[in-house]
């Protein structure tokens, strides 16, 4: 058995791989389950701290508190080196991102019984579009933390390549492959030919014919779906006296998950009481400011999300938004949340078209499309990506497993 690890640090969900002859890579990490949400709740009523379930239950059940997601979308940004205020102290957000790191490897130890002190930790090919140098710096970063946390050595693979690598350990021929991996933050691809004689091979560069990414994922599509179906509840779009618009920032930082708590800030507060008074449909102004005052942008955030699964599986869905002033219940379709994340998935399948062109590759080529990552499973971004490859079979892997279970694969080949 491998004395390493494999660690998929994901925005929404994380899991952890060990290599074992016979069983499941994935290590149980949370009631049995081998998901553990993103999430840490800081509980100012019992003086606790909380991660992944748990966290988002004790936020749900009203306890005072702060809760804490998407915190990998901080790295590579300048916010990974600032602070926030956890129970009235300040705290480093890279502190927040170690703490997080270091339970899961803990409870990783736990379910295997044994130390880890060597991994691999998954990365996005592009953690920041476009910027090399911000790029390293994001590796870099969260190389420190997870040395921070207790590992002794830690080495990298693109996320779609390891979930290759789980692909690869169930086929029985070679494949020309594109790995679609839509996680919560990024959608990152990769072309590579795979088989049986291959597996074995220490090194497979020369496998791998072209890498490529974008900074878009589930986050976004709920993001938008937020936006353009929740937000005008609560006066998006609405206009003050003077004829112009009610300033959007409060709802995109609303939308957007690692920036819901700036919405909580005083300044922001008093900004809205000043808009709610000039505002012309000052109920939606006051449904906003009772929202902010309950800090409820969280919740509002996870029913959102509930909303994009239910229309990933359903051409309708009702959300019940019980805690707006007061209670609705929303109407969704398929065909408006379409057109919202439209352009989102426009961009990505212009990804695809650049990483075939770049590997010198025609669309018809390619054998076989595998799709992983809990966000792909939104039928207009699968339909768009299918589209690019029209003579490849579709495979569904592991949704949120694959990566994971790749992981562990590749850290019992580098560390043994």
């Amino acid at each position: 058995m491998s004395n390493a690890c494999g660690v998929d640090f994901g925005t929404s969900n994380s899991t952890v791989g060990w290599s074992r002859p016979g069983q499941s890579a994935l290590l149980a990490l949370e009631d049995g389950k081998a998901t553990l949400p993103s999430a840490v709740f800081f509980n100012a009523e019992e003086d606790a701290v909380s991660f992944g379930r748990a966290a988002l239950a004790d936020y749900l059940a009203g306890y005072e508190g702060r809760l804490m997601r998407s915190l990998k979308s901080l790295l590579g940004t300048s916010l990974i080196d600032g602070q926030t205020e956890v129970l009235g102290r300040a705290v480093p957000f890279r502190m927040l991102l170690a703490q997080f790191i270091a339970e899961l490897k803990r409870r990783a130890e736990s379910a295997a019984q044994r130390r880890f002190e060597r991994a691999v930790f998954g990365r996005p090919v592009y953690f920041i579009d476009g910027d090399a140098g911000a790029d390293r710096l994001a590796e870099n970063t969260l190389r420190e933390i997870a040395l921070e946390a207790g590992y002794r050595e830690v080495a990298f693979q693109y996320e779609p390549i390891a979930a290759a690598f789980d692909y690869e350990s169930r086929i029985d021929r070679e494949e020309l492959v594109l790995i679609a991996d839509i996680g919560g933050g990024t959608s990152d691809f990769s072309l590579i030919r795979l088989g049986p004689q291959r597996a074995g091979r220490p090194e497979r560069r020369d496998d791998i014919l072209a890498n490529g990414g974008v900074h878009i994922g589930g986050t976004d599509f709920d993001k938008y779906l937020s936006l353009s179906c929740v937000m005008p509840l609560l006066g998006l779009g609405s206009r003050l006296k003077s004829n112009s618009e009610v300033p959007s920032s409060y709802y995109f930082n609303l939308a957007t998950w690692h920036t819901i708590n700036l919405a909580y800030t005083q300044r922001a507060e008093r900004e809205l009481q000043d808009i709610h008074r000039d505002a012309v449909e000052r109920d939606k102004i006051g449904r906003l400011l009772n929202l902010i005052r309950e800090r409820a942008g969280h919740w509002l955030a996870l029913r959102v999300e509930e909303g994009k699964i239910a229309l990933s599986e359903s051409g309708t869905a009702e959300l019940a938004l019980e805690r707006l002033s007061p209670p609705q219940t929303l109407a969704l379709d398929r065909a408006r949340f379409d057109t919202a994340i439209d352009h989102l998935t426009t961009t990505v399948e212009s990804t695809v078209a650049a990483l075939l062109r770049d590997a010198g590759i025609t669309p018809h080529a390619v054998d076989t499309v595998f799709f992983t990552g809990g966000s792909s499973g939104v039928p207009l971004l699968r339909e768009r990506i299918a589209a690019a490859v029209p003579q490849a079979r579709r495979v569904e892997g592991d949704l949120f497993g694959s990566i994971g279970a790749g992981l562990a694969l590749d850290a019992a080949r580098k560390f043994g």
